[in-house]
């Protein structure tokens, strides 16, 4: 985000100018930020206390437990020595304080009994039944973390109770104070008292502001505007302001003059994390630094405000707080990210700071996906069966998926960890001397974790790892932590040190993966992890695209598989991606966010995109974003796509990425953008995909010879979705039968085309067909339909059962799914689309729908003699839109963008219309050029080897050949280059841009995919696979024409 400067002392806001090299504010830099010595609220003066206090007193009196003669000694303790703040005898009533008396006086006799005033443990609390707040008062010793007693739970209650999921439409503001005197004249310890109401903002007063800024005052709630002082207003408006600015949580510390006390105030947006109040509580106790206040403020434009009042603990052996003041800040961003981390909340091994526990929870994460490898005995199996044989390949993967599922455990990694912490911070030490942003400036003051890392003497790598063998007896617990080694090897840059995050990211080198797994290397991966999320982005080349897919899980066990099969779904994805993406500049990428069990998914995609960018955009804001350690030293660019989960919320990421600075390529990073607000070219709209799909049910036709009103056909994938209403729209077969989410309508005499047409333009399921449409043999069976009768007398026990089952009862000539489940048709149920006689029930399958066949059905179909065109090759008219959707953006400025690209007034420009003509016409141009490869090769071979194969091998010849001319000398021809970016970019951008101009502002990276990938597709379009050098020779000679 475009970084608001840090507002100097309050309050007269002045920037600071910025640091050379990124480098980060120095401690006395900061504490540039003082403040008076004056408290931040006013302190609410009860004025009928002593009238409660009779009452009180009264009351204690008529209820018996507390001999008479002591209770006026124990109501005025009580009122007068405890320290309590006036706002809790304001807010109580007397029946509740007077219970309150008695329980203290009770938890004091159970003390004496014990004989150690020490063990004098007071828990008060009152919950109000209505929703509209607490109290919670209870015994508390300064600096400490409360392992037992009721300070040990008090403050992770609150957060679930009050402020995790915190709306503006409910929401609560605390108050906490610690008391003054002692608890009793024998115990030492303080009373810690919470004061939690449901916030009241009444109608907002209209605001004074004429530069369009929020007005504090007007979002603020009642009570708050009446204790807190204009000082603290001032503070909160301009925290508020960098709020609003900012997607992550912006900190600010500020001296108290006079005094070693600080005053750390955080804010951010509601939701932005959970269980951080608990978690700051742990983080300042761990530097022995107490609080004597804490606030939580919430307004109701959604931002929350959290303010630390801290100061050293007497006789405290932790550095002194001018230091660790800024380290809380620094972990306090990590823990903004990871507040719920169980090696920084381990109370037992309470030795690892924020940094280090924060290091294990990634350690722990990756060694999770990475740990469990198939190893020795699966490469011997593998060798020994058959992969090319379906039944074989079908047993290896049952054992590639129970091999990943038994080895290593969350629990037992986290076991290893919590076992080896020494090791562990070595390992972190380790990671540190790489990743840790070093200051160039010498007269900055070294950070405390900096002083930190130079006291641990650091090992090289190979010291390390002698050090890890020799102390690890366990072969287990060895792979786990040789698995963090490894993961410091192949960071290339992190966010790990970046002053505010929301996630924490890592760009890795992919040389890891072993190549028994994982065949084809992948260029790069982005590995991502959030509080209630983990994700990946894996791309195969530097220039690629593909969707970001949110996995959902439908209850714990589900998550876990899916928590398993993440990476492996992740690089599958992207493979397939690759092969799909043959004829365009971009090669095949994926990334995949799997939120926890409850989390929303859309905040966990924000979360990964900003994420990912902070790796992207180089920092320029000290303080906010700085320059990382980059190992990896050139730009990237990522392309992100809508996938499942993820279709609305391409806009929110290209504006996120503008409003971070990334002025040329905002507009390319997403594709799948609205079209009126973003210039987006959606491909339902204008049946993108469709095309492409029906190009090969076209040529089928030519090919055979067929008259399209004869042929009868099959699709799964109803009239309301992209796919499916788009081929029921461009074809006009006799349709058999359709099936989609809502059910199966059916008729062996040919669907009324008409009453298909209305429910494919009104984008709705065929539960809504008009059953008085179908002939007597016609049915319709909606999914929730039970014991129904088929006009051939048989009878439907349950919808759902029979429609996902329906594909395999149909006969027909053609089949064309557009929609359903991946893997709907795999090696154990193949057999059920060939009757008793072995004949199978569909000639012809163009596959519209990603993955629906499993690669060995596939082949156990043509070598049925099934005509079959598979996904990659038949819907890959979506991915080509995507792609001229991406060139658009980079070949644009910002200002034509807006203008030629962008709706006014609901409509499109002519130049938008005309570019999306182009488009249409690419795709139409590469799927019948595939088309007609494959056919003419399957021809040539005389059937030999099947059409999936065909396609497979020109994709990976496609593909290898444009690597191969990326790293060519045949791109800095420049006539060769400008004839083929006249012919790959459309000539609509072309005439507007100019082509000098496309070639200035094109990044080169992306220039030597476009030119290769369109030099790579002709040449084997037109020479097929085997096209020899001379053909090559004949090809390449011609580009300049």
């Amino acid at each position: 985000m475009s970084p608001s400067p840090q507002p100097g002392p309050v309050p007269n806001p002045s920037p600071h100018p910025p640091r050379p090299n990124g480098a980060s504010r120095t401690i006395s830099e900061a504490s540039l930020q003082r403040v008076e010595n004056l408290p931040g609220y006013t302190t609410p003066v009860f004025k009928e206390k002593e009238e409660q206090r009779a009452k009180v007193q009264a009351e204690v009196a008529a209820k018996g437990f507390i001999a008479r003669e002591l209770v006026a000694n124990e109501v005025n303790w009580f009122y007068s020595h405890l320290g309590i703040d006036d706002t809790y005898f304001q807010n109580e009533s007397v029946s509740v304080i007077s219970d309150h008396i008695i329980a203290l006086f009770g938890a004091k006799v159970l003390a004496y009994t014990k004989h150690d005033p020490n063990k004098l443990v007071i828990d008060l609390e009152k919950i109000d039944e209505k929703g509209n707040g607490a109290t919670f008062i209870h015994t508390s010793r300064p600096g400490l973390t409360s392992k037992e007693g009721p300070g040990a739970t008090c403050e992770s209650r609150i957060d679930a109770l009050y402020l995790d999921n915190s709306t503006p439409e409910k929401c609560y503001r605390l108050e906490t104070y610690r008391s003054t005197g002692s608890i009793s004249a024998t115990a030492s310890q303080q009373l810690r008292c919470y004061f939690i109401t449901k916030c009241n903002f009444p109608s907002p007063p209209p605001s004074t502001r004429t530069d369009g800024k929020t007005d504090i005052r007007a979002v603020s709630d009642r009570s708050f505007l009446e204790k807190v002082t204009e000082h603290t207003l001032q503070v909160y408006q301009e925290i508020m302001w960098q709020v609003e600015s900012r997607y992550g949580p912006v900190m600010e510390v500020f001296e108290v003059e006079g005094s070693r006390e600080r005053r750390l105030v955080i804010g951010y947006k509601m939701g932005g994390t959970s269980r951080f109040f608990s978690a700051l509580s742990n983080l300042y106790h761990y530097y022995q630094l107490y609080s004597a206040r804490k606030y939580v403020e919430q307004f109701s434009n959604g931002v929350t405000i959290i303010s630390l009042y801290l100061n050293p603990m007497p006789n405290s052996s932790a550095p002194p707080i001018e230091h660790s003041i800024m380290q809380v800040m620094k972990e306090a961003s990590l823990l903004y990210c990871l507040p719920d981390n169980p090696f920084f909340l381990d109370v037992s091994d309470a030795n690892h700071a924020v940094q280090e526990a924060t290091y294990a929870y990634c350690g722990w994460v990756f060694a999770q996906h990475f740990c469990n490898r198939l190893g020795p005995a699966y490469l011997q199996l593998k060798n020994t069966l058959d992969e090319s044989n379906p039944a074989h390949a079908e047993v290896l993967n049952n054992i590639k998926r129970r091999f990943r599922e038994e080895t290593f455990t969350r629990q037992s990694i986290a076991q290893v960890i919590h076992a080896h912490s020494e090791l562990v911070r070595l390992l972190y030490v380790n990671f540190a001397m790489t990743h840790y942003p070093t200051a160039t400036d010498a007269s900055l003051m070294p950070t405390l974790s900096y002083q930190r890392l130079q006291t641990t003497q650091p090992l090289s790598d190979a010291e390390l790892y002698d050090k890890i063998r020799r102390s690890v007896p366990s072969k287990q617990d060895l792979q786990v932590l040789e698995s963090f080694l490894i993961f410091n090897k192949h960071v290339l840059k992190t966010n790990f040190y970046q002053p505010t995050k929301v996630a924490l990211s890592f760009r890795l080198a992919p040389d890891f993966l072993p190549e028994i797994e994982y065949p084809k290397k992948p260029f790069g991966m982005f590995f991502v992890i959030g509080n209630e999320f983990r994700g990946f982005h894996i791309r195969f080349r530097d220039v690629a695209r593909g969707g970001i897919r949110i996995v959902m899980s439908r209850n714990k066990e589900n998550y876990s598989i899916n928590q398993r099969m993440l990476f492996d779904e992740n690089y599958g994805l992207a493979a397939t991606q690759s092969l799909k993406n043959k004829d365009i500049p971009e090669g095949g990428a994926k990334g995949t966010i799997l939120p926890s069990l409850g989390a929303n998914p859309r905040r966990c995609f924000e979360k990964y995109v900003d994420a990912v960018l902070d790796l992207l955009i180089p920092g320029q804001s000290p303080g906010i974003k700085e320059r990382l350690v980059d190992l990896y030293d050139k730009p990237e660019l990522l392309f992100f796509g809508p996938d499942e989960g993820t279709a609305d919320m391409m806009d929110w990421a290209a504006m996120h990425a503008r409003d971070r600075g990334a002025d040329t390529w905002w507009k390319s990073f997403t594709t799948g953008k609205s079209a009126q607000r973003l210039g987006g070219v959606p491909h339902d709209t204008y049946g993108m995909t469709s095309l492409s799909i029906r190009q090969y049910v076209l040529g089928i036709y030519k090919q055979l010879g067929l008259r399209e009103k004869d042929v009868t056909k099959v699709q799964t994938g109803g009239p309301d979705g992209d796919l499916g209403s788009n081929e029921i729209l461009l074809s006009s077969d006799k349709t058999v039968a359709v099936i989609d989410g809502s059910g199966v309508i059916a008729d062996p005499h040919g669907l009324n085309r008409e009453e298909l047409v209305r429910l494919a333009k009104l984008r709705i399921p065929v539960s809504n067909f008009d059953v008085s449409k179908l002939s007597k043999d016609g049915y319709l069976v909606k999914v929730e339909d039970q014991d129904i009768k088929l006009p051939s007398g048989e009878i439907v026990l349950d919808g759902t059962d029979f429609r996902n089952g329906a594909h395999f009862r149909f006969k027909a000539d053609l089949f064309v799914p557009c929609g359903g489940r991946p893997e709907a048709v795999n090696i154990s149920n193949v057999s059920g689309l060939v009757d008793a006689e072995g004949k199978p029930h569909y000639k012809y399958i163009v596959e519209g729908a990603n993955l629906f066949f499993t690669q060995q059905a596939r082949i156990s179909l043509e070598k049925r003699k099934v005509v079959l065109f598979k996904d990659s090759s038949a819907n890959k008219g979506g991915v080509t839109s995507s792609s001229l959707e991406v060139l658009a953006g980079l070949a644009l400025s910002t200002e034509e963008y807006i203008d030629l690209m962008i709706f006014k007034d609901g409509k499109p420009s002519d130049f938008y219309k005309s570019y999306v003509k182009d488009i249409q016409f690419k795709i139409t141009e590469n799927a019948a050029a595939e088309f007609q490869c494959i056919w003419r090769e399957h021809a040539r071979l005389q059937g030999s080897k099947s059409r999936t194969r065909i396609s497979d091998e020109l994709s990976s010849t496609l593909n290898d050949l444009q690597a191969e001319l990326e790293a060519s000398d045949l791109f800095n021809d420049l006539p060769s280059r400008k004839g083929v970016m006249q012919k790959a970019i459309p000539k609509t951008l072309v005439d507007q841009v100019g082509l000098d101009t496309l070639l200035d502002r094109l990044p080169e990276s992306y220039q030597r995919a476009l030119f290769s990938s369109w030099v790579a597709s002709h040449f084997i379009y037109k020479y097929g696979v085997n096209g020899s050098n001379v053909d090559f020779f004949h090809f390449a000679r011609d580009l300049a024409h």
